[in-house]
C-alpha cells in the first residue's frame, strides 16, 4: 500500500504568523473567538459591535461548540467571518484552543486559507494547539473516493500580538509536526487490512526511514521463527500474510535509548475465537499501537529531539487459517517464557510480549508501549488507562498525555491479581479462567514480559478509534496515543523528565 502524497493524512499546511490587523489579514476565512457571555476575544472588536450582534442573533452565548459565519460584505480583507465560542475567559487552556480549531475545520473544509486569533489565546502551547487542532479536523481519508473529494486548506495564519511572532512560530512548526504525525497514525488506522498487510506496513516503516535517515531493519517471518519470536510467529500463523517485525532508531541525544512498541495487528478476526461481526466490522484498527510508534519516531526526528529512541513494530495478522493457534496451545517467546493461549482474540499480549522481552534484552531507559487490548478499563473514549512497573514512568506518562490533549488514566497492576492467570502447562495464561479478562489482567500479564526496565503499557482500546462521530471526531482512527509519545519525548528532550533509568519499582 502507497499513502497518497497531498491527500488525508499527509495533507501539507502552510503555517506563518503576521501582526497584520484583523481587517487587513487576507484569507477565506477569518476565525475569531468569543468568551462566554459574548465577550470579545482577539480581534473581534476591531471589526465592529454588529458582528457581535449577529453572533447573539443565532442563540450564540460563546460557549465551547457554538460558532457562526458572518459575511464581511467587503468591509476586511477576508472573505468570511467565523466566530467561536471558548468558554470562559478564565478558563482557556492549550486543549480548548485544539478542540475549537479542531471544530472549525472539520465543518469549514472548503477555505483554502485561515486567518485567525486563537493562537493568542494562551502564552503556553497555544500555537501548537492551534496547529494540531486545524490539521486533525481538517484530516480525512479520500484515496478511496471517486468523486475528487480532498481536504482544501492549504494555508493557516496565526495573527499575533506585537513581539511574539518568534515564538508563536516555533509553537506552530511544534504542532504542524505532532498534528501530521497523528494524523499519519490515523491514516495508518483506517487504511483498509486488505492493503495494510504486515508487508505493507512494514514498507511504509522503510519509507519513512529512508526520508528521515533513520535506522531500519525488517525481520521476516523466517527470521522470526529462527530467532524465537514465538508470540508473533504464533498469532500470524492463520494469515496467509506472513508476520513481520520492524526496528527503527534515531539518534538525537546521550544516554541509554527509550523504546516505544504497540500493537500492530493489521486485522484482528479473533483467530479461532472468531469475533462476532458487530466487533469485527472495524478491526482493522488493531494496529494502533504500531501506528503511534511508527508516528512518534517521525515525530522525534522532524522536531530533532535531544533524545535517542527505539522503536519496534510487530506486525501480523490474526486469523483463522488452518495453520490457527488453538485454544490451549503453548507458545514459547523471545527469551524462553511460555504462555498457554486460552483464548486466540486475547493475541496482542501474545504478541507484545516477544516485543518486550526483545527491548528488555538492549536494557533501554524505559519502554513505553500502547495497544488496543480491551475497552481501556471502561473509562470510555476520552481516556486510555495507563499502568506499568514504575510509578514515576507512569506519572511522567499521564501528565504528557494531558499536556497533549489525549488524556490517561492511571489504574494500579495488583499482583493479588496475578495468580488468576497461571497456568498449569506454562507460565502464564493469556486469559484468566472461564475467559475473564481486564485491562490489568492483560497488564498483569505483559508485566511477566518485562525484565528491570521501567515499562508503561497503555490501554487504548477506547481511545484509539471513534466508533461513532462526535462533535470532534469523525468515525475512524484518533492517532492516540501519538501526541502523548511526543510530548514525553519532547520532555525528555528539554531535561524535564523525572524517569529514573536504574530499573523499575514494583
Amino acid at each position: 500500500m502507497a499513502l497518497a502524497r497531498g491527500g488525508g493524512s499527509l495533507v501539507t499546511v502552510r503555517f506563518s504568523t503576521s501582526e497584520t490587523p484583523v481587517d487587513r489579514a487576507k484569507s477565506d476565512l477569518l476565525v475569531l473567538p468569543v468568551f462566554e457571555g459574548l465577550r470579545p476575544g482577539p480581534g473581534v472588536r476591531e471589526l465592529g459591535s454588529n458582528v457581535l450582534a449577529e453572533f447573539r442573533a443565532t442563540g450564540a452565548t460563546g460557549k465551547v461548540g457554538e460558532s457562526a459565519l458572518i459575511s464581511a460584505a467587503g468591509a476586511i480583507a477576508a472573505s468570511t467571518v467565523l466566530l467561536v465560542g471558548v468558554g470562559h475567559e478564565n478558563a482557556i487552556t492549550p486543549a480548548v484552543i485544539r478542540d475549537v480549531a479542531m471544530m472549525a475545520a472539520r465543518e469549514r473544509t472548503s477555505f483554502a486559507s485561515i486567518a485567525t486569533t486563537l493562537g493568542q489565546l494562551s502564552a503556553d502551547r497555544g500555537g501548537v494547539a492551534l496547529a494540531e487542532g486545524l490539521l486533525l479536523g481538517a484530516y480525512r481519508l479520500t484515496e478511496y473516493r471517486t468523486n475528487g473529494d480532498r481536504p482544501a486548506l492549504e494555508e493557516v495564519v496565526a495573527i499575533s500580538r506585537p513581539r511574539t511572532s518568534a515564538r508563536l512560530e516555533e509553537e506552530l512548526r511544534r504542532g504542524d509536526v505532532s498534528g501530521r504525525a497523528t494524523n499519519l497514525a490515523r491514516r495508518l488506522v483506517d487504511s483498509p487490512a486488505l492493503d495494510l498487510t504486515p508487508a505493507a506496513f512494514a514498507d511504509e516503516a522503510r519509507r519513512i526511514a529512508r526520508r528521515l535517515r533513520l535506522e531500519v531493519k525488517v525481520h521476516s517471518a523466517r527470521e522470526l521463527e529462527r530467532d524465537g519470536f514465538g508470540g508473533i510467529v504464533g498469532v500470524g500463523r492463520g494469515s496467509e500474510n506472513s508476520p513481520r517485525l520492524v526496528e527503527l532508531s534515531y539518534r538525537g541525544g546521550r544516554g541509554r535509548p527509550v523504546a516505544i512498541t504497540g500493537k500492530g495487528i493489521t486485522f484482528d478476526s479473533g483467530g479461532l475465537d472468531l469475533k462476532d461481526e458487530d466487533e469485527m466490522t472495524w478491526m482493522k484498527s488493531d494496529m494502533a499501537g504500531a501506528a503511534a510508534a511508527l508516528a512518534a519516531i517521525q515525530g522525534a526526528a522532524e522536531l530533532e529531539l535531544r533524545v535517542n529512541l527505539d522503536v519496534l513494530l510487530p506486525l501480523a495478522e490474526n486469523m483463522p487459517g488452518a495453520s490457527a493457534i488453538h485454544p490451549g496451545d503453548v507458545i514459547r517467546h523471545r527469551g524462553g517464557h511460555t504462555s498457554e493461549v486460552g483464548d486466540t482474540d486475547a493475541e496482542g499480549r501474545v504478541l507484545l510480549a516477544d516485543a518486550l522481552a526483545y527491548l528488555c534484552e538492549r536494557k533501554p531507559a524505559a519502554i513505553l508501549e500502547s495497544a488496543t487490548l480491551t475497552d481501556g478499563s471502561g473509562l470510555g473514549p476520552e481516556f486510555s488507562a495507563a499502568m506499568g512497573t514504575d510509578p514515576e514512568l507512569v506519572s511522567e506518562v499521564v501528565a504528557s498525555g494531558h499536556d497533549a490533549g489525549e488524556e490517561c488514566w492511571e489504574i494500579p497492576l495488583w499482583d493479588r491479581y496475578r495468580p488468576l492467570i497461571d497456568s498449569p502447562v506454562a507460565d502464564v495464561k493469556n486469559v484468566g479462567e472461564h475467559n475473564f479478562d481486564s485491562a490489568m489482567m492483560a497488564g498483569l500479564f505483559l508485566k511477566d514480559f518485562v525484565d528491570g526496565v521501567p515499562w508503561v503499557h497503555l490501554d487504548t482500546g477506547s481511545s484509539a478509534y471513534a466508533e461513532h462521530e462526535g462533535d470532534l471526531w469523525p468515525e475512524g482512527g484518533t492517532g492516540a496515543p501519538t501526541r502523548t509519545f511526543i510530548r514525553f519525548l519532547e520532555r525528555r528532550s528539554s531535561g524535564r523528565s523525572s524517569v529514573r533509568t536504574r530499573g523499575s519499582r514494583r
